[in-house]
């Protein structure tokens, strides 16, 4: 596989040069380390990542879990989820092992810190700390975690394109609060209102789990007058909350002014729900929003993003998956900022 580029003003599909810095992020939070751009083991492990993610939310996976037999011995695209489930695994538990083998020392990283916890719980037959539980925390945080929120940032970067208005709204208050030489940091969100505000209107707009996650229900219960017996899969329609008339007006237009007040003020709404709600919402849910803070004012920071041809039109329609991902497009990213490229 060829390794991610991009060439600033030179048309080019980012997604993956996207998914490979988001990727890294989330690989040095986890495993401790990042991987050189040009590894080519890096770039299969994204690919199986984002194959997996894709058959989650396809018919396949309904066949799979219906007809586990069946599926697994005579459907190509089982017979595929497993190579890439099993590449992921391995590469896994080799990580898990090399820490486990490591000399003492203070935790650095995700798995650092849960095998602490596993030995400060050694002994406690109720401990949720575990090797099961550490095997699957590291790969839903992986997996998840790259997936959304590499996507999300290519959702914004079309939007910024759609709505060139906005884009330069952006950047205008960028410049504005930010001097120069500064370094962006998530604690800078606060000045940033508009900012803030449009990444929020991305994640509403974009819509970008609809479904959310599945989850089983613990035990019996009854909720608005239905029953729902233990074991029973719930999916919580997200769509149905971020597309609500009721709390949005005109749901469906792109406008980050519903999150500013008369002042200008960012101000969050109730029915802004992407990572879902309840105590089994989203665990990353603050790594995800310092990520999509940082990647996005950064971006609008240093480029002004547009399509190769002036009378091109960008396609906002999904792809399904577990995650609704935009179409492959090229696009342009000029620079904005010379001096700082220098």
């Amino acid at each position: 596989m060829q390794a991610c580029r991009c060439i600033v003003g030179t048309p080019t599909n980012p997604f993956s040069l996207i998914e490979c810095y988001v990727s890294n992020v989330i690989s040095s939070v986890v495993f401790g380390h990042r991987f050189d751009i040009n590894d080519s083991s890096f770039h299969q492990l994204i690919e199986d990542a984002g194959y997996i993610t894709y058959f989650l939310g396809s018919v396949w996976s309904q066949v799979h879990n219906a007809f586990p037999w069946l599926a697994r011995n005579f459907l190509g695209p089982t017979k595929t989820l497993n190579a890439h489930v099993e590449r992921i695994n391995i590469y896994v538990k080799k990580e898990i092992k090399e820490h486990q083998e490591k000399p003492e020392s203070e935790p650095e990283d995700l798995i650092d810190f849960y095998l602490d916890q596993m030995l400060k719980n050694k002994g406690d037959k109720e401990s949720i700390f575990d090797d099961a539980n550490l095997f699957q925390l590291v790969i839903d945080f992986f997996i998840a975690g790259s997936e959304t929120v590499a996507t999300t940032l290519m959702w914004a970067l079309l939007y910024m394109i759609k709505y060139p208005d906005i884009q330069a709204k952006v950047q205008k208050e960028l410049d504005f609060v930010l001097s120069d030489s500064q370094t962006i940091c998530y604690e800078d969100n606060k000045r940033l209102p508009y900012t803030k505000a449009v990444i929020h209107e991305i994640q509403r707009h974009c819509n970008l789990v609809p479904l959310g996650v599945p989850h089983q229900c613990g035990q019996h219960t009854t909720i608005q007058g239905f029953n729902i017996q233990k074991g029973t899969i719930i999916l919580a329609n997200l769509s149905s909350v971020m597309y609500d008339p009721k709390y949005w007006e005109e749901p469906q237009q792109f406008n980050p002014n519903r999150f500013l007040d008369e002042d200008g003020k960012f101000v969050n709404q109730k029915a802004f729900l992407p990572f879902s709600a309840g105590q089994r919402m989203c665990l990353a849910e603050q790594m995800a929003r310092t990520e999509l803070f940082l990647f996005f004012s950064n971006l609008l920071r240093e480029f002004t993003f547009q399509l190769p041809d002036a009378g091109g039109k960008i396609n906002l329609d999904y792809v399904y998956g577990l995650t609704l991902k935009p179409h492959p497009c090229q696009i342009r990213a000029l620079v904005r900022r010379p001096a700082a490229h220098q």
